[in-house]
């Protein structure tokens, strides 16, 4: 047994830990770095100690330190949320050697089910159907094509240690094979310290379904159902529901038994989700995500089980207090990742401060966020706000719950994704439950770019407002206004302040005459040009890497790399010029 816990995480999960272990009475104890040293995770603990500066690799990641820390706090257990070191082995094995209880599978079971090669062959021997694809890591660009040859295009490269949609790429033709291989294993080694990466044959319009498993150490194992996660950009989630609209109870009860018995299979213990994808009737293992998911929150709403309560309870030794009769599923639940990202732009990160914000509320409505008003979006973590669920009695409740919630949600300072899940939420194909993984693609690529985003701040260009404003409600006639007031400008600040402003506008919005520029801030992870070098119109000439996602800088037309002007690791600012050129047309006429 143990009495205090330690959250090895930040943001929205180390909230939803931290509540979870209050209600269990349990002290809790938060980790930080540098740029979270006011994050609303800190405050809430009841005791919380930095731990290195704002990259994660010095933070967040820094095994020696956080179990440096949870000595020193008196913590008994560890939690470590997801991402960062949720599914690493080493950091599970260190917390058991110092005298600690991790809260979740152990070490052994994370390395067998964990990396996504291992887990194939796990499931292949447990006799769980899986998509064609290489049992081991691909190490080389000849391996991958030889793969290439044998399951036929498209084929997908996936990170061993990767998730959340990071360090994966499909290929539809050959040309295509070396940037996707280096772009997915550069991305895998920034989000998981390991490039190592496997191929798959690609499915070309499956749908994206996991199954829910709760494991105690006594070896009782049982399945909550399904939750759909279709709705995705660069592979990652947007959208999940529970349960789908298109698993009839017959094929719940095959998937979650195929579940529970690869689960059995390996000794798993704690919360772990069994990913699967859906096509024709048929579904395919994919992984196991060896932690509790972004997307656990629908499960809970439809099951009524709390399942950060139950991964600490099976922790302390607890027996599973439930049997698969237990297990009911109620209504529908929704759940939308409430992201700082564009969708006008290519669900471009977008960073900046909360100037603005406020949460909706009512029957069926739940938010777990982890910022507030005031809060500054860093660029170092992933670019989660907020998840907002909704419950319904049936599906066409939750949805029309979940757009009465986001009309509600106030969000100014920042670019996010609420145009996005607005316009999905009103599609008569996601109505109608039909989206597959193309969703987007498919049915939204048209719309995206004209999705308003509303005021992105209170301080736009030609503003006379010089600061963030201070919000009064002023009644008049017996009618009540909103007025915004804050400090005015002398003409010469305004003036000065108008033109800066015009020419970062420009700079971020338009292409460099003669050069290549960043459209975000973020740091250069890859250098793709030389001097000297042709390059074509749409050519990736940069990778900037920003809240964990790489973002690709393209050539703007044909023409000759000139000077390049930064490098990898440098922090670029929107409108930087990367590179500077000379368009096909100039060179002839020379």
């Amino acid at each position: 047994m143990f009495d205090t816990v330690l959250v090895a995480n930040r943001g929205e999960i180390a909230l939803r830990v931290m509540r979870a272990c209050k209600e269990l009475g349990l002290r809790t104890v938060a980790i930080y770095s540098e740029a979270d040293r006011h994050a609303p995770h800190v405050a809430y603990a009841d005791a919380a100690y930095l731990v290195g500066p704002a990259s994660a690799a010095q933070s967040y990641l820094n095994i020696e330190r956080i179990i440096e820390v949870a000595r020193e706090s008196g913590a008994g257990a560890v939690h470590p949320g997801y991402g960062f070191l949720a599914e690493n082995p080493s950091f599970a094995r260190a917390v058991t050697l110092a005298g600690l209880v991790f809260i979740g599978p152990p070490a052994e079971v994370m390395e067998r089910m964990g990396g996504k090669v291992a887990a194939r062959r796990e499931a292949r021997a447990a006799g769980v159907p899986v998509v064609p694809g290489t049992m081991y890591p691909v190490g080389t660009l000849e391996e991958l094509r030889a793969c290439a040859l044998e399951y036929g295009y498209p084929i997908a490269i996936k990170a061993v240690a990767g998730g959340g949609g990071r360090g994966f790429r499909v290929v539809f033709e050959e040309s295509e094979l070396r940037q996707a291989f280096e772009s997915a294993r550069r991305e895998a080694e920034i989000g998981f310290g390991n490039a190592d990466v496997y191929v798959e044959k690609y499915l070309t319009n499956p749908r994206h379904i996991e199954i829910q498993v709760l494991a105690d150490t006594y070896g009782n194992v049982l399945h909550l159902g399904e939750r759909e996660c279709s709705i995705q950009r660069r592979h990652q989630k947007l959208i999940e529901e529970s349960p789908s609209p298109v698993i009839t109870p017959d094929m719940r009860k095959r998937m979650g038994e195929a579940a529970v018995r690869l689960a059995k299979q390996v000794g798993y213990v704690s919360a772990g989700t069994l990913e699967f994808i859906y096509q024709d009737g048929e579904f395919y293992f994919l992984e196991m995500n060896t932690r509790i998911q972004v997307e656990h929150t629908v499960t809970e709403m439809v099951t009524g089980v709390d399942l950060v309560k139950a991964q600490i309870r099976i922790a302390q030794g607890e027996r599973l207090w439930l049997t698969q009769d237990d297990i009911v599923i109620r209504g529908h639940a929704i759940e939308c990742r409430i992201n700082a990202e564009d969708p006008a732009n290519n669900f471009r990160p977008s960073l900046g401060t909360l100037v603005e914000y406020s949460e909706p509320y009512g029957f069926g409505v739940r938010v777990d966020s982890g910022v507030h008003k005031g809060y500054t979006i860093p660029q170092h973590y992933d670019s989660l706000i907020a998840k907002l669920i909704c419950w319904g009695d049936d599906r066409a409740e939750a949805i029309a719950r979940m757009r009465r919630a986001l009309a509600d949600y106030r969000i100014v300072g920042v670019a996010h994704t609420i145009p996005f899940h607005l316009a999905t939420m009103a599609h008569p194909v996601f109505q109608e439950g039909k989206a597959t993984i193309n969703f987007i693609p498919h049915h939204l690529a048209d719309q995206l770019s004209t999705l308003s985003q509303g005021p992105i701040s209170t301080v736009s260009v030609g503003s006379v407002v010089s600061g963030p404003a201070r919000i009064f409600e002023v009644e008049v006639n017996g009618r009540l206004f909103t007025v915004r007031v804050a400090e005015t400008e002398t003409r010469s600040e305004r003036t000065e302040r108008r033109i800066r402003q015009d020419r970062a506008a420009h700079r971020a919005l338009h292409p460099v005459a003669d050069g290549v520029a960043s459209s975000l801030q973020g740091i250069v992870s890859a250098v793709l040009a030389s001097p000297g070098q042709e390059v074509e119109a749409g050519q990736v000439v940069f990778v900037i890497e920003a809240m964990k996602m790489e973002n690709e800088v393209r050539a703007p037309r044909k023409g000759v790399i000139g000077e390049v002007r930064v490098q990898v690791g440098q922090t670029v600012e929107p409108g930087t010029v990367l590179a500077t050129y000379r368009a096909a047309g100039e060179l002839a006429a020379s």
